[in-house]
């Protein structure tokens, strides 16, 4: 049977991301923000507050490796490439490794680990009281992510407990929309994108495309290490 362009197309994806290459280059480049961030503290290029300059620059990494998690499962519905998946705990794990950077640069060098100011901040300021809670849940999701907790909990207690990471997602970019004076445009953008990702787990069915229609139906199946597209949804 003759294969078609957007099928070849799907299989030459498929076969690069499953390549034992892809993993070593995708978490190469997920390091890349932090390399440059520590290149322009180093060279003096964070500007006149070099520490709010990383606390900000961390936490926007942050949220971006979030959402690019988060869509994961809808640009693999759409496309057919289900070796996507392999990819999403990866960033996730990325997010909450900028989330804790964000955090402790925070803490250490701009709170100087003065814990009592640090709670009255806490408590005293919304957007971070916010951000805390997306923090936190991230952090129950990182500690959750090995395949030792998923057979702990079990898929369905795991399945339920990952669904956090819409609510992180949506705090995360609430932190970011408080954080700023008045309505700016780059946390709206953010908002706008995790809503929409939220919102396509929700679309009907019968109204998505073909190829995310095939994709929901195609059988799990593991990839050569060991994880499943269906589990990592």
């Amino acid at each position: 049977m003759a294969v078609s362009a957007r099928d070849g197309w799907r299989q030459a994806a498929n076969g690069a991301l499953l390549s034992p290459w892809a993993k070593p280059l995708v978490f190469a480049a997920a390091l890349v923000p932090l390399a440059w961030t520590v290149w322009l503290g180093w060279s003096g290029g964070l500007g006149a507050e070099p520490v709010l300059e990383s606390v900000r620059q961390s936490g926007l990494w942050a949220l971006r490796f979030l959402l690019v998690a988060l869509a994961v499962t809808p640009l693999r519905m759409l496309t057919g490439v289900a070796a996507l998946a392999r990819f999403r705990r990866m960033l996730g794990l990325f997010a909450f490794f900028y989330a804790a950077l964000h955090l402790s640069t925070w803490i250490g060098l701009d709170q100087f680990f003065d814990w009592p100011a640090i709670w009255k901040e806490i408590v005293k300021r919304p957007y971070i009281t916010v951000g805390m809670g997306a923090f936190l849940i991230l952090t129950a999701l990182a500690a959750t992510s090995t395949d030792a907790m998923v057979k702990r909990l079990g898929g369905r207690r795991w399945r339920a407990l990952h669904k956090g990471v819409f609510v992180a997602g949506l705090a995360g970019c609430l932190h970011y929309v408080m954080l700023v004076k008045g309505w700016q445009t780059p946390p709206l953008v953010y908002a706008a994108l995790c809503v929409g990702l939220l919102a396509f787990r929700r679309w009907p069915v019968r109204i998505r495309p073909a190829a995310a229609r095939a994709s929901a139906d195609t059988p799990a199946r593991r990839f050569p290490d060991g994880s499943s597209p269906a589990r990592r949804s």
